[in-house]
């Protein structure tokens, strides 16, 4: 049965972001970036669509010309007329003064503004960039997420500390100094934030990097300094299995120490490949921990020689592929169907273990067993399956555990379930 651990959690400053509570106690947050031409209002709006019904509750959308600014408001009125109500964030950088003030409307529109003060500074017109985005910020009650990142860090912040460094008689390594600029770069930008008028309650902080070693050790420290909500993520993390396990080496340590509010798995997608793995592995890493619940967990055994037969391994990736497309349903209407485990095993050695212990459990006939697989519900054997329906049938019988043991909803949908909280003051 699921049981969730409690993790006590870092205390912060709760900021919302359109409907969605960042930090403060609340859940932490899943959220994702499109890839996408922002110019191209139809399949960007389609692409945010896709992630929200993944489960990213926030999205963030490229906001880098003229032509873009001016779609954002289109987007969100194609998404409305989809019900999907998903805060946009615009991802701003260079030109984002220019686009905030002469498009009034993006402005508007956004749930918050991502700014990276390396590469948003005084321009050669005199311009304070910074400052006419936290002016916008300020003007439309929008939340800013400061996010710096060591592969556009301000340089002339860097080269200071380096002299400084340099000259100290006792100089650190070069890492170290870098590492110490990221968080210098945040908590400065974010004391000029509210200088210039914008509330404590609508920063959140990033300080990515793509090294995990280096970031669990700047937000370590970062967490210590301050008390806004912190996004999570390691930058640039990788193709495949080799970014989901640098993602998730960094963000697990983190998140176990009670420091993130908020997550994105920056996954570079297989060519052709589906923008919402990187959802569905935020998710995963916060449900695995015992955070979050989204979908109900699949319980599987590896195989081993006593499992040739491929039916268990086709009936466990049908199973897990069914319940993660039934979730936005369930979602919408029974509360705790995300708690539910499914056990789909393919021996008797642990099979019948493992699927008394899960609310609904298969053991499938291995290697020269007899071809019958037993079901059992909360512990207790109800059925035995046979033939070549038996994924149908077992999917017939998740379907009615669901409808008879989960309440049903009268209205809206909520933030998926989440453990109690302890936070650390």
């Amino acid at each position: 049965m699921s049981q969730h651990s409690i993790i006590p959690r870092r205390a912060t400053q709760r900021v919302m972001v359109g409907n969605i509570a960042i930090g403060g106690g609340a859940p932490i947050v899943v959220q994702s970036m499109t890839n996408t031409d922002t110019v191209d209002a139809a399949g960007t709006a389609r692409q945010v669509f896709e992630l929200a019904q993944a489960g990213s509750e926030l999205v963030r959308i490229t906001v880098n010309t003229a032509e873009a600014a001016a779609q954002v408001p289109h987007i969100r009125e194609l998404l409305d007329q989809k019900g999907c109500n998903v805060p946009l964030v615009g991802d701003f950088h260079y030109n984002g003064h220019r686009l905030l003030t002469d498009f009034p409307e993006c402005a508007q529109t956004l749930g918050g503004y991502r700014i990276n003060p390396g590469n948003v500074g005084r321009n050669r017109k005199g311009e304070d960039q910074f400052a006419m985005m936290i002016d916008a910020a300020c003007r439309y009650s929008k939340p800013v997420r400061i996010g710096v990142n060591w592969g556009s860090l301000d340089a002339d912040l860097i080269v200071r500390m380096m002299d400084e460094n340099a000259k100290s008689p006792q100089p650190k390594e070069a890492a170290a100094v870098m590492r110490e600029a990221l968080i210098v770069s945040a908590l400065d930008s974010a004391q000029r934030a509210e200088k210039l008028g914008l509330p404590h309650d609508r920063i959140v902080l990033s300080c990515k990097v793509s090294e995990v070693q280096g970031l669990i050790a700047v937000y370590r420290e970062l967490a210590l300094r301050c008390d806004y909500p912190l996004h999570l993520g390691l930058t640039e993390a990788g193709m495949g299995s080799k970014g989901i396990v640098a993602s998730t080496a960094a963000l697990a340590v983190l998140l176990q120490e009670g420091i993130g509010d908020t997550i994105r798995i920056s996954l570079t997608p297989e060519p052709g490949g589906d923008r919402t793995q990187e959802v569905i592995v935020a998710q995963e890493i916060l449900q695995t921990m015992g955070l979050r619940s989204f979908t109900p967990m699949v319980i599987a055994c590896p195989g081993c020689g006593r499992t040739t037969s491929t039916v268990f391994q086709e009936l466990a990736q049908s199973i897990q592929s069914y319940l993660r497309e039934q979730m936005p349903v369930w979602r919408e209407q029974y509360s705790g169907a995300e708690e539910m485990t499914v056990a789909v095993m393919g021996c008797i050695v642990n099979g019948p273990g493992e699927s008394k212990m899960a609310n609904i459990g298969i053991s499938l006939p291995g290697s020269n067993e007899h071809p019958a697989a037993p079901v059992y519900v909360d512990g207790q054997k109800v059925v035995t399956l046979r033939g070549d329906n038996i994924a149908n049938e077992f999917k017939q019988i998740v379907n009615d555990y669901v409808a008879r043991n989960y309440a049903r909803r009268e209205t809206g949908r909520p933030h998926s379930k989440t453990i109690p909280i302890h936070v650390i003051n």
